[in-house]
């Protein structure tokens, strides 16, 4: 990078650290710290939820998806706004007439201390290895660009991460996401108008959208059910309706962020506006992501996108049959700007017999192509067992470090910081938030002071930030990291939405049903992802389903007190 793109960074970088320590000040106790005094606006509610779902990994996996597999991971998103509504009538009244800290707190009112206590343990352990996860995310960018060792580059970030969770607690999280969203949607519009505007003169938005639909990158909407298939319709509507209620009905990383509006409305709003947001938000990230792909076959793309990587093998004994295979892709890649033209041509000319013919030439030439590249990820693993051959988060950092102004550079490299510190201090203040409340202050020390829990509070935040950085160093070589995180929720949100399902609407089914329910839904749900029976969005809605179904089977061999309706 350029001595003005450091300028860039490091000034947006220290804005947002003094900014967030400015505005936490005054914090005397676990509610400040925890949930802000319950003093947020709605459209702070919903920043905040948006800051914290789109981490780093939204920026740099996403774009690289779409490059990769189309647009079709949009409709993973398609149940959220249904799920907004039931969450709006349902969770979010009870949550504030309880004046809980934690989703969780609900559950030892309405079962017992087991299940409140399995339910937390569940969602640390999903949130504590997603969090290492996204910690990864932009360390990958800076030993990416610097050639620096990705496990210091992981203890660093989390490291300046940490400082200003520690001290800032929620109300920090929150107003800095506020300004952190407000530099990315800004960034990310400027992407995705130097993509077009650097593809050449007679190519404008719409001849890209044009060559991107042909080429299969705009496959938005996939109507054919298979259960096996990651991201259809009915996937996205089912499963993803069954994983937002989840993660934002249970998982105490966004139920913190709604917790801290003033009133129930403001909750409402928030979460409402989300749904309204988030399925637009998602498929301008993606748009970019296909922009890319046809800038690339008008302008050469890289053999493999993590050039580090390349270097690597460069250097040894395999480095020869390397340079070969790139030399025979850049030849299929000049054949392809060729044809590339030609296809735009016919679009633009209207000529539905010649574009069909440029595109199966186009199409041929790229299958070509992607048998030279596995030809050389093959190769790649001969030299280096342990190289990571997914270079599906490094498709957008290529793009924007190699063709994006001076300055813009740096912008966009700290576009994709704020996003994992939003979502990453989010998650650690819900980490602690849960592990206080839930099971320091309810099984080891429940009289202490107001300063005690603070100090506790504040520890648990470092411990957890450690715990993630440690995650982190073994999160590189997982591939396209916003599926990873999706897969590793799905283990879970099912059997946790479970469980809250049950304590909503079976008040005949006690604590003890429900417990023993949890851990064999949650044993299901593991083994049928083991052996690949289904999609793992499928796991959300399997997981729900059996918690209930398991704890109706189990209840009547169970002589317990229950909560009548």
């Amino acid at each position: 990078m350029s001595s003005l793109d450091w300028v860039v960074l490091i000034a947006t970088l220290a804005i947002i650290i003094l900014y967030g320590v400015w505005k936490s000040r005054g914090q005397q106790n676990m509610e400040s710290y925890f949930l802000g005094n319950q003093s947020m606006p709605w459209y702070i509610v919903l920043l905040s939820i948006i800051g914290t779902q789109a981490s780093a990994i939204t920026f740099i996996s996403a774009p690289g998806q779409a490059y990769t597999d189309g647009m079709r991971f949009v409709q993973y998103y398609f149940g959220l706004p249904l799920a907004m509504v039931v969450l709006c009538i349902t969770f979010v009244p009870i949550f504030h007439k309880l004046k809980v800290y934690t989703a969780y707190e609900f559950l030892e009112k309405r079962f017992d201390l087991k299940t409140r206590t399995l339910t937390s343990s569940l969602f640390l352990i999903q949130r504590g290895l997603s969090t290492g996860i996204s910690i990864c995310a932009p360390s990958i960018i800076l030993s990416s660009l610097l050639g620096w060792n990705l496990y210091w580059t992981n203890m660093i970030m989390g490291g300046l991460l940490i400082i200003y969770t520690v001290a800032g607690g929620t109300r920090a999280v929150a107003y800095t996401q506020t300004l952190q969203l407000a530099i990315i949607f800004g960034g990310m519009f400027l992407a995705g108008w130097m993509v077009v505007h650097l593809l050449p003169a007679d190519i404008g938005f719409k001849q890209a959208l044009q060559v991107s639909g042909k080429m299969e990158k705009l496959n938005v909407i996939v109507t054919k059910f298979d259960w096996n298939d990651k991201y259809n319709i009915w996937s996205g509507v089912i499963g993803g309706f069954f994983l937002a209620l989840s993660y934002f009905g249970t998982d105490q990383s966004q139920v913190g962020r709604y917790l801290t509006a003033r009133s129930v409305k403001e909750s409402r709003m928030g979460l409402l506006m989300n749904g309204l947001v988030k399925v637009p938000m998602q498929f301008l990230i993606l748009l970019i992501g296909a922009m890319v792909f046809v800038f690339y076959l008008y302008f050469r793309a890289p053999i493999f996108f993590n050039e580090a990587q390349l270097a690597r093998v460069r250097g040894t004994a395999h480095g020869p049959a390397l340079e070969q295979l790139e030399s025979r892709y850049n030849q299929l890649a000049t054949q392809k700007q060729q044809q590339v033209k030609q296809l735009a041509a016919a679009l633009e000319q209207e000529d539905a017999a010649a574009a069909a013919t440029a595109k199966k030439v186009l199409q041929q030439t790229d299958e070509q192509a992607q048998s030279v590249r596995s030809a050389a990820l093959s190769l790649m693993k001969k030299a280096d067992p342990a190289a990571d051959t997914n270079d599906t988060n490094y498709i957008f950092l290529h793009f924007v470090v190699n063709n994006l102004p001076k300055g813009l550079v740096g912008l966009l490299i700290a576009i994709i910081f704020l996003a994992a510190w939003g979502s990453i201090a989010a998650a650690l203040n819900s980490l602690a938030s849960t592990t206080v409340i839930d099971i320091y202050q309810r099984l080891y020390n429940g009289h202490a002071s107001p300063e005690h829990y603070l100090r506790v509070s504040k520890l648990w935040t470092l411990i957890w930030g450690v715990f993630c950085i440690v995650v982190a160093q073994f999160a590189s070589g997982l591939g396209s990291l916003i599926e990873v995180v999706n897969v590793l929720g799905s283990w879970f949100y099912g059997v946790t939405l479970g469980i809250f399902m049950v304590a909503f609407y079976l008040k005949r089914v006690g604590g003890t049903a429900t417990f023993w329910a949890a851990i064999a839904a949650e044993a299901v749900v593991l083994a049928m992802y083991g052996t690949e029976q289904v999609s793992f969005l499928w796991l959300n809605a399997i997981g729900c389903v059996l918690v209930v179904i398991f704890a109706l089977m189990i209840q009547p061999f169970v002589k317990q007190k229950t909560i009548a309706g």
